[in-house]
């Protein structure tokens, strides 16, 4: 079924065909026909070269419609800030024994926040949370002292983006179940933040392709020039 359901949404894409966003969008949520509500993805070429310091694209970035995914949050906080931290609706909140959850594997969380005063602490989990890219870091807004406000925009919408080392950025922009103005409000939020966030060291053209599929349709390649134009707007 899975390869009947595939050949039939190819059969709807024009591979050749540089859609604008609103047709893309619809395309992409006819072809969602999955039995679980497939994430609408993005993928955006990038004119750098990550392996230079001044190439380097990674930020963070609140998607105005959310992600239409439940994100678990862990906190490294004491006293006031751990309360914080909880009413906010942190799942895993802590200092110490978290670190020891999850030096014994215990990792069942998607954003880690730390105040700056356990960064000392949380330092020494680098191996543990670098690889998976769960790491606190003050630049993404994770490392704060307003603990109560990561948590919530954790919990709300905002995404990670990070450029890999082909210059790629991947990221989930909402469910198939949004409306279609909603994913591309989010689409719009997510290529401006990448535009905002240019590096210095780029030359030449900076956003290069930008395609969007779900979870499991096939690619549709965006109309960069006329996507780019509709931020200024």
């Amino acid at each position: 079924m899975a390869g009947k359901r595939l050949k039939k949404a190819n059969a709807t894409v024009d591979r050749n065909k540089f859609y604008a966003l609103d047709e893309a969008v619809q395309t992409v949520k006819g072809n969602a026909t999955a039995k679980f509500d497939e994430t609408v993805e993005i993928a955006m070429n990038l004119g750098i070269d990550p392996r230079h310091a001044d190439q380097m694209v990674r930020g963070m970035v609140q998607l105005p419609n959310g992600t239409g995914k439940t994100v678990r949050v862990a906190v490294f906080a004491r006293g006031p800030k751990a309360a914080e931290a909880e009413a906010a609706g942190a799942e895993l909140v802590g200092a110490e024994d978290l670190a020891e959850k999850i030096q014994a594997g215990e990792m069942n969380f998607d954003r880690c926040i730390a105040t700056p005063d356990m960064m000392a602490l949380v330092g020494r989990l680098g191996k543990v949370l670098g690889p998976r890219g769960l790491m606190p870091n003050p630049k993404l807004g994770t490392v704060t002292m307003n603990v109560g406000e990561a948590v919530k925009a954790a919990k709300g919408g905002s995404v990670e983006f990070r450029a890999e080392k082909t210059g790629i950025v991947h990221a989930g922009v909402g469910k198939a179940s949004f409306s279609q103005e909603a994913l591309a409000e989010n689409v719009r939020a997510f290529v401006s933040a990448i535009n905002r966030a240019k590096p210095t060291g780029a030359k030449g053209t900076y956003i290069e392709k930008v395609s969007l599929s779900s979870s499991m349709g096939p690619g549709l390649k965006l109309d960069v020039s006329a996507l780019v134009a509709t931020l200024a707007g």
